[in-house]
Formats: structure tokens, C-alpha cells, sequence
């Protein structure tokens, strides 16, 4: 029987966490780039030590929002205040829905007067088009889908190319693609430079701890744009970042990219649900980990343990405002860090070769998701679950398997707790899944961002905020 929406879809499952824990989508796959241009290891140590050049134009969805109530449309879905947001400048969005539970994140870029784009993950990018769609708006919107996880050869076009330079020596290249000194543009602001003979925008960000610049344009000119920045950075050690490295770099500067979206439940959410597609991001995503519950109200996650307290403003109405007042007060879990103990991953390792004994889950490197959402509980010495692994992966720079995540507002930095890796019952029958025991695996709780570097250069904000 095929369904005409995502509520539907709902109704006839029953239980929404058993429909995605074993969807049969696999990984969350980062398209089109190459796996890796010399190796993962070297390409992770790059952003610490020399630049390094992300590609971007493939993973995220781009969403172009044009006209009179632009700014109105977006300032109504976001926690964020649009009291200070002029042309040039960009901002972290995040959406929630009506219970106060974040719909997911992403960047805004204001490009001009009454003209934004918004890059990220397809639960904002759908809510936002939701709205665009059926809030009686004055606003054009152009949904530019991420490229093809799979192309299986057929040509891949987007609107425009998007390439970070980042790292020590980001600034000398940017410098000498610029023709001289680069004009003192400020975080999250917009700017303009050269690159050869193109004039291409520019946004100061930071992703991999060090300073550097975002620029995109039209996608036809991403080839020779992307050459002259490889030609000028031979002298700076300029590394191309594959797609295995390029998402284990928040493991060091502290984002949480995939929370579960809180759509599924909800009188107030039906309507969503309904426009929502019976195949789309909402229906297919995978749901993997050790944390299991009925109640896929559980996985909802509230900003402030994302980290984003600090950006919740009460100074404009907004989808979630009146629950959120609620919640404001707290307690909140907090977003932190778990370093896992070297020893226990090493048995993981050394479960594969060990005949006739069914192995602990497989630990893929350098990222070690293997669903769209991940949540692994965290234990106490008594059992209890004080907590959730979220992303996961190894951070060669730091000689560590890390993973980002949250613990109850009692538990402290340096408190040693108990990752449980894998699922119950021998795993469930998502595609990435194999049959494999649990594993209790020692994980000291620890600062996020877990980089000094990222802590002590990254400007302030929800990176680098105290969370205790």
C-alpha cells in the first residue's frame, strides 16, 4: 500500500522508532567528493598543522528565499533574534517545533536586501519550504537538493560551488589568491575577494579550530576556482579533505550535526506531517545506537542541550517560543565530549579476529555513525543513564576516540562513565547493522570543544561556550 505522506505513513506503522530504527536507507552518506585524496589520517592532521581546502558543494541542501516577508519567514521559525542582521552577515538557524525540540540547524547567509540562502540538512530545509509554502508569506523560495548520494555516473549540477580554506596557514594562501592582504572581514561577516580572475564572496568562519574563509559562486566556475586555489596553495602544504575526514572535523570543534528532527508526534506538528512526503528525510532516516526507547519523544532534543541556550531570544514570537519559556529555567542536560578508553575500542578491534566468537560492533574509522541519528546511552556506576553519545569518531590530531553528546546536569567534567556500543539483540536490521554483541566501553567526560586549539582561538559563541 503506498502512502501519500509522512502521517499516513505513520499511522500505518504504529511506532515511529521501529520504522526508522530499521530503515533500510544505510549510512548517512557525504556525496560526490572522493572518499579521501591521500589519506584520512594525513588530511585531519592538515587543519591542525598546515590549510586544508573542504569541498561543500555536494552534502547540504541549499535553500534560496527571496521577497518582502523573507526576514519575517525566517525570523518566525527561529529561536534566534533577527534584531541585528544586516546584508553580508550570516547566522547559525534553528528551528523548533511547537513543543520547544529542535527541528535540526544550519547557516544563513543574508546575500541581499530581501534575498537569503540557507545551507544545511534537509529536516530545516523542509520546514522552512513547509512554511514558505503555506504560511501566506510574501517569499520565492528555490529548494536546491543535496547532490545524489549515489550518482552511479550520471553528471551533478548544483546552483553554486561552496569550498572552505582553513587552517595556520589558511590566511598566507588566502592572501596570495587575494593579490595582497584580504579586507578585514569579521566573524560570520560577508565579504568579497580574489581568486585568479574571479571576484568571489567570502564568510570568515572557522570550522576546523583555525581561522579561514567560506566562498561559493556559480557552480560552472567551481573547477577553475577550485584549481587555483590548489596551484597557489602547493607552497602552504595545502591538503584536499575527502569526504571520510571532512565530517569528523566537529569531533575536535564541538557541532552536533544530526539530531533525530522532532516532527513525528504532536497534534500541532499534524499539518507537517502531512505536507511531508511518505519517502522523504523524515520517513527514511536511520535510527541507530544502544539507547532504546518506545517513546520517540525521547530522541527529541531541546536547543539548550544542543548547546544552543545561549541563543534562545524571547524578543520576537517564534514556532516554540511559549514552550520553551517553559523549559528556559531548566535544569538541562549538558553538551559535552567523551574521550573513550583506548584499551576497550582495542577490544572491538581484536573481536574481528577471534574465530567462533560473534564480535562486538564494528568501529568504522575515521567516522563511526552508521545511521542518520545516533544515540548511544551512557551509564553511572549504578547502572543508570546519565547520558547520550551522539557522533562519533576518531580524531587523529588528538590520538583519541571521541564522540559528542550530553550528561545530566549532576555529572561533572572528568567524571569517567560507560558507553554501551551496539544494539540490543544482536543489532537491528538496518543495512549497516551486522550481528554483534554490546560492549561497556569507558569514556572520561570531557570540555567541548575537546581541541585546546579550538577553545582558545574559535570565536565565542555556541562552540565554545561554558556548558557547566
Amino acid at each position: 500500500m503506498s502512502h501519500r505522506n509522512l502521517e499516513e505513513l505513520l499511522q500505518s506503522v504504529g511506532n515511529p522508532v521501529n520504522m526508522i530504527r530499521n530503515s533500510q536507507i544505510g549510512a548517512y552518506v557525504y556525496p560526490v567528493v572522493p572518499p579521501e585524496y591521500t589519506n584520512w589520517r594525513d588530511e585531519q592532521r592538515a587543519w591542525r598543522e598546515s590549510c586544508v581546502l573542504f569541498d561543500q558543494s555536494h552534502h547540504m541542501v541549499d535553500v534560496y528565499i527571496e521577497g518582502p516577508d523573507a526576514l519575517k519567514l525566517l525570523s518566525d521559525l527561529a529561536i534566534n533574534s533577527f534584531a541585528n542582521f544586516p546584508v553580508n552577515r550570516a547566522k547559525q538557524f534553528i528551528p523548533c517545533g511547537h513543543s520547544g525540540h529542535v527541528i535540526g540547524d544550519g547557516i544563513l547567509f543574508h546575500l541581499e536586501q530581501n534575498k537569503l540562502v540557507f545551507v544545511g540538512r534537509s529536516p530545516s530545509a523542509n520546514w522552512i519550504q513547509f512554511h514558505a509554502a503555506t504560511g501566506g508569506y510574501n517569499v520565492k523560495t528555490v529548494y536546491d537538493d543535496r547532490s545524489p548520494s549515489r550518482p552511479h555516473g550520471k553528471p551533478v549540477s548544483r546552483i553554486s560551488y561552496r569550498y572552505q580554506i582553513q587552517g595556520p596557514n589558511a590566511w598566507k594562501l588566502i592572501e596570495k589568491l587575494n593579490g595582497g592582504p584580504p579586507p578585514d572581514i569579521k566573524f560570520f561577516t560577508m565579504g568579497e575577494i580574489n581568486v585568479g580572475k574571479k571576484r568571489v564572496r567570502a564568510l570568515r568562519h572557522g570550522m576546523a579550530g583555525a581561522p579561514g574563509l567560506e566562498i561559493w559562486g556559480p557552480y560552472a566556475e567551481g573547477d577553475e576556482i577550485r584549481n587555483t586555489i590548489i596551484e597557489a596553495g602547493k607552497e602552504f602544504d595545502l591538503h584536499l579533505v575527502g569526504s571520510r575526514a571532512y565530517a569528523t572535523n566537529t569531533l575536535e570543534s564541538g557541532w552536533i550535526p544530526s539530531p533525530l528532527p522532532a516532527v513525528y508526534t504532536g497534534e500541532k506538528m499534524k499539518s507537517y506531517r502531512e505536507w511531508l512526503p511518505a519517502n522523504g528525510y523524515e520517513a527514511t532516516c536511520g535510527l541507530a545506537g544502544s539507547f532504546y526507547s518506545n517513546n520517540i519523544e525521547d530522541y527529541y532534543m531541546t536547543p539548550h542541550e544542543l548547546g544552543y541556550g545561549p541563543f534562545v531570544k524571547f524578543d520576537h514570537d517564534f514556532i516554540g517560543k511559549e514552550a520553551l519559556q517553559k523549559i528556559a529555567a531548566g535544569p538541562h542536560r549538558n553538551k559535552v565530549t567523551f574521550a573513550w578508553n583506548s584499551d576497550d575500542v582495542a577490544k572491538v578491534f581484536r573481536s574481528m579476529f577471534e574465530p567462533g566468537i560473534e564480535p562486538y560492533k564494528y568501529i568504522d574509522l575515521p567516522l563511526s555513525n552508521y545511521a542518520s541519528a545516533s544515540y548511544d546511552k551512557l551509564l553511572n556506576k549504578q547502572g543508570k543513564v546519565v547520558g547520550l553519545s551522539m557522533f562519533a569518531g576518531t580524531s587523529y590530531n588528538e590520538r583519541s576516540m571521541l564522540s559528542l553528546g550530553m550528561v545530566d546536569p549532576d555529572i561533572e567534567i572528568g567524571d569517567e562513565l560507560i558507553l554501551v556500543w551496539g544494539e540490543e539483540g544482536g543489532g537491528s536490521k538496518k543495512t549497516t547493522v551486522e550481528r554483534h554483541r554490546q560492549i561497556e566501553i569507558r569514556a572520561v567526560v570531557s570540555p567541548v570543544p575537546y581541541s585546546k586549539v579550538v577553545r582558545e582561538t574559535y570565536a565565542e559563541g555556541w562552540r565554545t561556550a561554558s556548558q557547566k
